[in-house]
């Protein structure tokens, strides 16, 4: 605080004030100016129509049609660079009243770049363990899902997906489309990856099954990874979505918002 009360001295804001009233100034009106949270600013100028048909295929629609039995929504990504930490020393397992300790210093055993895929209706999962991701890899998930019923069958099948170096553009769509006709590639909006419903089960992921990152081998944390998605199929239920298109309007307004050019201030002499 000490910090701040000399800038306000020498601002000329007051002649005399102290660090503890810096401090409950702060504190009343809830300011942390020491803290900031990174973020990025939504850019793409299709944001309303990318956004809107992806939720539309939560709500169960698509193009203003009622999507059927015989249709399937997939969301997919990849979680990349998933390191295997073996610790110098070995974990100590929780006790009463004391916490697991973990060792700081560690061996790094490799990672894996995890792809999987989310059935947004169904609340399935299916992942694979990859060395790097990359076309080829992201075409091996997709061969793992489609070569299986239902989705062999299905009339439709609508993988919603980023703009990814593995799977983006128009390229992506006509090479998924000639060798699955059936696949309809939905890409999300640029910088919109909470648009997309794996995300959500990466961070169920990392905080249940990959904290803390412990593991003796790559051959160990794919263990892990296979395991806990065969555990949580068991208890999975499609996640309630709650973001809606009128939600997606006020976010545009509020964009728009910020995009304004700032009003000049004047200031009396």
């Amino acid at each position: 605080m000490s910090d701040v009360a000399r800038e306000v001295r020498n601002a000329g804001i007051v002649a005399s004030i102290s660090d503890k009233t810096v401090w409950r100034w702060l504190h009343e009106d809830a300011i942390r100016p020491w803290q900031h949270r990174c973020w990025i600013f939504p850019r793409d100028p299709d944001l309303k129509t990318k956004a809107g048909r992806i939720i539309d295929l939560y709500e169960g629609h698509w193009e203003g049609e009622p999507l059927g039995d015989n249709d399937f929504v997939l969301s997919t990504d990849e979680k990349t660079s998933i390191q295997a930490r073996r610790r110098i020393h070995s974990s100590l397992p929780p006790a009463p009243h004391e916490a697991m300790r973990i060792e700081h210093e560690y061996e790094r055993m490799g990672a894996w770049a995890y792809l999987a895929a989310w059935d947004v209706r169904r609340a399935k999962i299916y992942g694979r363990c990859e060395r790097k991701t990359g076309i080829l890899p992201f075409g091996r998930l997709m061969k793992q899902v489609m070569d299986q019923e239902p989705y062999r069958s299905a009339r439709r099948v609508f993988w919603i997906m980023d703009n990814g170096s593995s799977h983006r553009g128009q390229a992506c769509v006509n090479r998924l489309k000639k060798r699955w006709p059936t696949v309809v590639p939905v890409h999300t909006p640029v910088h919109a990856s909470w648009l997309n419903q794996i995300e959500v089960y990466f961070s169920i992921l990392q905080r249940k099954a990959l904290t803390p990152n412990d593991f003796a081998s790559l051959e160990a944390l794919a263990e892990r990874l296979h395991g806990f998605a065969r555990y949580y199929e068991q208890i999975a239920k499609p996640f309630q979505w709650e973001f809606t298109r009128k939600d997606l309007d006020d976010l545009i307004v509020r964009i728009d918002r910020a995009r304004a050019p700032l009003e000049p201030v004047t200031i009396a002499a």
